[in-house]
């Protein structure tokens, strides 16, 4: 029996890209779901029954998602941290692990590649064995191998190590938002994953900044054989610390997700969690937590049943890989599929626009240094040229990232208090279309400050639509499919950060112009994605690809077949 929804329930509103309400198949059923049972007796009162979204209702609003916003805002700040660590290392790491600028593309693209590996295995598993529990091991790979690759002697070594790390950080970044949404009440949970989503603008600014107060000081130097651990490494170490940290206080302190234990049969737990919640929000108003009972689903006993019963590991394994993939399946089914392929569109073009060019700007602007654009000093020498790395220049380079993080704030704050009355939809598109203009004058300007206006603003409107991304992605899928749907489509953002991150480094030397332009064209793609119908959608989408087929040949070389040097 699907449950009554609430007009203001945030899952009952009209979905952000398709434009119609959901169906009757489409909302969350009583199944799994916590209930106050009235039928039930505790010390000879007759319980209240109560839907699982009720129930959090009655748990109060209060001190509990305030600590939960902090330790969950943590967590994305350091899988901000971890992501952008190597694009800070750029200007000085090159010279001592003798970069090409192929090779920063490879470099910045592996942390993607990992998140693609890790995005959809750890949604899935979060779905099966707990948000909590993925969250506590993906976030130990992503601080663990990111610390590590601060010994990495080699170039490549350094590149395994980043890549084990991203699937940690693929596995953080969806799941963490699925994690926060169980906890809040329906009319708070937009203002509040909003404010979830502003942290990685704190991650970004923590990066920045360590990266301007570390990096450039000479002084910090330490032989270790043969390893010169300098201060760019000590930069990664203490860019894991934020992820490690984060592993502990989820071990030590925090619940699993109610919503979860409910479906996955763990009655007394899920009490225990709505005890907590209770607790803390009524802290110092001396009310007592109501007795309640709760009826969960049969359909969760008869799967595990039905697992166990299966006889050869070949058997086993297939059946892992079938459920594994049948998530990807229904959201690419009726109802869902309406809103499923605008999203993958607009998932790739701002993955592909945001990283490729965010990724770059430290070493873009570290060629600004002399005057100009960013692509009108595009010499390098060869990776095996002897390079001498100017670190007076270099903390400027840094500098002008603090200033850039530090720009993401005015569309945090405009994200917070205007998503709930605007809505998604209207916030996606105008600030995806804002983002390709501002890009286009980067590549026009001439000057070092403009560039560093245009930077600023390219900030401040492109967050707004990560964060309504945020939104998006919690509203338009039911909770058996939130966590597998969101690690989908981050998964496929990764694979698109990485081409962006590959175009880059091969033709940012080449022909500066073509990335740049072309990171402008797909955000353009992505905010009329939201306004358009797919059919339209997909004919540009085609469009663009042809566009990049021709530029491609135009740049003398088409990126698929340019060997690695």
């Amino acid at each position: 029996m699907s449950r009554y929804k609430h007009a203001g329930d945030t899952e009952a509103r009209q979905p952000l890209l398709t434009g119609h309400r959901l169906d009757a198949s489409e909302l969350d059923s009583d199944e799994g779901e916590v209930i106050f049972d009235r039928t039930a007796e505790a010390g000879g009162h007759v319980l209240q029954k109560l839907t699982y979204e009720e129930a959090v209702e009655r748990a109060g609003f209060g001190l509990f998602h305030w600590l939960l916003l902090v330790v969950c805002g943590w967590a994305n700040a350091s899988d901000a941290v971890e992501i952008l660590c190597v694009s800070f290392l750029l200007p000085t790491a090159r010279c001592d692990l003798q970069l090409s600028s192929s090779d920063m593309g490879l470099l910045t693209a592996s942390i993607f590649l990992g998140m693609m590996v890790g995005g959809y295995m750890w949604g899935y598993l979060a779905d099966q064995k707990g948000r909590r529990r993925v969250l506590i091991v993906s976030l130990t790979v992503n601080g663990l191998f990111g610390g590590l690759a601060s010994l990495a002697p080699w170039f490549w070594l350094f590149l395994l190590m980043r890549f084990i790390s991203g699937i940690g950080v693929g596995g953080s970044i969806p799941v963490i938002f699925s994690y926060f949404s169980e906890f809040m009440p329906r009319l708070r949970r937009g203002a509040m994953i909003s404010c979830l989503a502003t942290f990685w603008m704190a991650g970004n600014i923590l990066a920045a900044g360590l990266a301007w107060l570390v990096i450039p000081r000479t002084w910090v130097y330490l032989s270790l054989g043969t390893l010169e651990f300098k201060s760019w490494r000590l930069f990664v170490v203490l860019c894991s610390v934020p992820s490690i940290t984060s592993a502990l206080i989820f071990k030590l302190f925090m619940p699993e997700s109610p919503k979860f234990l409910m479906e996955a049969d763990r009655e007394k737990e899920a009490i225990h969690v709505f005890r907590l919640m209770f607790k803390l929000n009524m802290k110092g108003k001396e009310k007592t937590p109501p007795e309640f009972g709760l009826r969960t689903s049969s359909t969760q006993k008869g799967d595990k049943g039905k697992t166990r019963s299966l006889g050869s590991s070949k058997e086993r394994l297939a059946n892992i890989l079938k459920k594994a993939l049948a998530p990807i399946k229904k959201i690419f089914r009726s109802p869902f599929k309406s809103r499923s392929f605008p999203l993958l569109i607009i998932f790739y073009s701002i993955s592909f626009g945001y990283y490729g060019l965010w990724m770059w700007f430290p070493e873009l602007f570290e060629r600004t240094e002399d005057g100009g654009s960013p692509c009108a000093n595009v010499s390098r020498p060869s990776a095996g040229q002897n390079e001498t790395c100017d670190l007076v220049k270099t903390a400027a380079v840094y500098r002008d990232g603090f200033i850039i993080a530090a720009a993401n704030l005015p569309g945090n704050i405009f994200t917070i208090l205007v998503m709930d009355s605007t809505g998604g939809k209207a916030l996606l598109s105008g600030s995806l279309l804002l983002s390709s203009l501002s890009v286009f004058f980067i590549y026009v300007v001439q000057t070092k400050a403009q560039s560093l206006i245009l930077s600023c603003v390219f900030s401040g409107v492109s967050v707004i639509a990560w964060n309504a991304l945020d939104v998006v992605g919690t509203e338009l899928y039911p909770t058996k499919l939130r966590s597998s749907a969101l690690g989908f489509f981050t998964g496929v953002g990764r694979v698109a950060a990485i081409m962006g991150n590959l175009v880059f480094g091969r033709l940012v030397d080449a022909n500066c112009a073509v990335p740049i332009l072309l990171v402008s064209a797909l955000l353009l793609t992505g905010g009329l994605g939201t306004l358009l119908r797919l059919a339209a959608v997909v004919t540009l989408w085609t469009m663009v690809c042809s566009f990049r087929h021709l530029t491609s040949k135009v740049s003398f070389s088409v990126i698929s077949f340019m060997p690695i040097s």
